[in-house]
């Protein structure tokens, strides 16, 4: 069995990334890309599926991990009765194809050490061809071809490759995989210990562009890097998560792939990105946002492949049995299918963010906002699935609305501000419109809060995004009787769901975690309204929830002190950085989220 979600680190290089265990073990990676078919897919089920372990071939007495520094290369120490030995493991940012270098550093006394390592191409089910090669071992199946470089001696045992070795202080003994299209020759493999130096270098000197200098520098830091390494350098798309399918309630079938770019996520992660002073990746992320949704405004998606692909057919994994149970194993994702209107809001909110933090302009930008928002005009009025993606009927969710209302609203300060050309008056009416309607069809006056939809009586955590967008002031008797609503309804030990599953509203059985963005916004709620300390307490216990190298999931479960859901996801470490900034600047200017 896997371990548990927060027992994992992230490595990677900007194009794909891997899930290391405490115990050593590599239970998670696909090649070349994010979304590509996983080599290993132990995370899913079992050894049998793929992984990679380097670890102690003795009882360990003591595991300890840390990132080195600013940077992504990670670093086990396993502590045995022989003595202590450092695991470093990395991803060289890839000049052509994907490398992954693991060194064993001997610190102390002497280790007996032993790897195995189980290639299954295609989620665990392809076993491939291994044959020896001077230096290691070369393994193909279709068009993935893998080599391991090594100085230990490798043998093949029940189609798994082993090796047993010691390792003693002050020894480096290397091993780098790297993998190529099974049509073209290996390429040239690199040198171990020069290949992590200049992968921590470049993390450091990218992480040391960081503009924030508040409290919390180390975890605000760290949840950028975890950001940037969910961008995908070669078309600047950023996707939710490196994974799929690891469930939002432990043996539940909320399990959903994430690899993807979600104009949501990406819009909110370029905000993090934005305000920590890195425009480098605010205009790929634009030029990619143009590629991806050219076209006709009403074929728009909510999520595209890393270049830009909309064709994401959802598939279950049935050789699979899931994270601890949790079926069905899912690969790509029906929501692609689907209405979200708060998605323009969200576009067009980064994309003023950004003009208004020093990106030059961008003609083909605005007719592109203009084009989204001549079809916004009467596609506000449509129902949607909304923004947590339910799978039941489509409805006027009150949050979509209020997105739609954030589209024009910005649209109208672009052109007030930078003289951008456009119906102005029409977006204004538009603006008014539809404040107007929320306020009377999304709002409960018995109970003084927000609804989740017209007409229904459920609560949305979304509904928490209403002050923090500017639609109402934060001391609105309106908003804070929403804010105290969720607080009494929603919340768990503290902890905010996004709604009652058990409603029916999302089509599927109730059950999940607490979902961490939507306590972040609780506490950003308690920044608008001054309750500073109780904001600071709040940020503090959610940063507590980090595993021990600052890695959040989706979701919490407070029954079982555990993360679920994607791991690490991309909306929680934005809200990490988000409420930082929130909480240095609550005391000057407004936090620019709202406005």
């Amino acid at each position: 069995m896997a371990l548990r979600i927060e027992d994992y680190a992230l490595i990677g290089d900007c194009q794909t990334a891997a899930l290391v265990g405490r115990d050593g073990s590599i239970d998670w990676l696909c090649l070349p890309r994010f979304d590509s078919g996983a080599c290993f897919a132990a995370l899913l089920g079992t050894p049998e599926h793929g992984r990679w372990l380097i670890a102690p071939d003795e009882p360990v007495c003591a595991t300890r991990r840390r990132y080195r520094g600013d940077s992504l290369v990670l670093e086990t120490d396993f502590e045995t009765a022989g003595g202590r030995v450092t695991l470093v493991d990395s991803m060289p940012v890839r000049q052509r194809e994907p490398d992954l270098v693991r060194v064993v550093v001997g610190q102390r006394g002497q280790v007996r050490m032993r790897m195995e390592l189980v290639v299954r191409f295609d989620y665990g089910s392809i076993v491939p061809w291994v044959r020896r090669t001077p230096g290691g071992l070369h393994a193909v199946a279709g068009p993935d071809a893998l080599s391991l470089e090594t100085p230990v001696p490798l043998e093949g045992r029940e189609l798994r490759t082993v090796a047993s070795f010691t390792v003693s202080a002050g020894e480096h003994v290397p091993f780098v995989l790297a993998w190529h299209p099974s049509h073209e020759p290996a390429p040239e493999t690199p040198e171990a210990l020069p290949c992590i130096e200049a992968t921590a270098a470049w993390w450091h000197e990218w992480a040391g562009r960081c503009t924030y200098t508040g409290p919390w520098r180390d975890q605000v830091v760290r949840s950028l890097i975890t950001l940037k390494a969910l961008t995908y350098a070669p078309t600047g798309g950023i996707v939710a998560a490196p994974t799929t399918s690891l469930p939002e309630e432990l043996g539940g079938v909320r399990n959903w792939d994430y690899r993807f770019c979600w104009l949501r996520d990406s819009t909110l992660t370029l905000y993090a990105l934005i305000l920590a002073g890195y425009l480098e990746e605010a205009r790929a992320w634009r030029e990619w946002l143009l590629r991806a949704v050219a076209g006709k405004p009403d074929q728009v998606s909510i999520l595209y492949g890393l270049a830009g692909e909309r064709r994401l057919t959802e598939l279950e994994l049935d050789w699979l049995p899931g994270y601890e149970g949790s079926r069905p194993v899912r690969i790509g994702n029906a929501a692609s299918t689907q209405l979200q209107l708060d998605v323009f809001g969200e576009v067009v909110d980064a994309m003023h963010l950004a003009r208004r933090r020093g990106l030059s302009p961008d003609e083909h930008g605005w007719r592109m906002a203009d084009t989204l928002m001549r079809h916004l005009e009467e596609a506000w009025r449509l129902p949607d699935e909304g923004i947590w993606e339910v799978r039941g009927p489509r409805r006027h969710f009150t949050h979509s609305k209020v997105m739609c209302w954030v589209a024009f609203d910005r649209m109208v300060k672009e052109a007030e501000h930078f003289g951008r050309a456009g119906p102005v008056g029409r977006w204004r009416a538009l603006r008014d419109e539809i404040h107007a309607e929320v306020c009377d069809r999304g709002f409960d006056p018995r109970r003084q809060t927000f609804v989740q939809s017209y007409g229904s009586e459920e609560l949305d955590a979304a509904l928490l995004m209403l002050p923090l967008v500017g639609f109402l002031p934060p001391g609105d008797p309106r908003a804070r009787g929403t804010v105290e609503a969720i607080r009494a309804e929603l919340a768990r030990d503290g902890f905010v769901a996004r709604y009652r599953t058990g409603s029916g509203v999302d089509g599927l059985p109730p059950g999940e975690g607490a979902f961490l963005p939507c306590t972040f916004w609780l506490a950003d709620n308690l920044i608008l309204l001054g309750r500073l300390e109780e904001a600071r307490e709040l940020y503090e216990r959610l940063l507590g929830l980090a595993n021990d190298v600052g890695l959040l999931s989706e979701q919490y479960d407070p029954r079982s002190g555990r993360q679920v859901g994607n791991f690490p996801q991309a909306f929680t470490h934005v809200a990490v950085v988000n409420t930082a900034f929130n909480l240095v600047h609550a005391n000057g200017p407004a936090a620019d989220r709202k406005h």
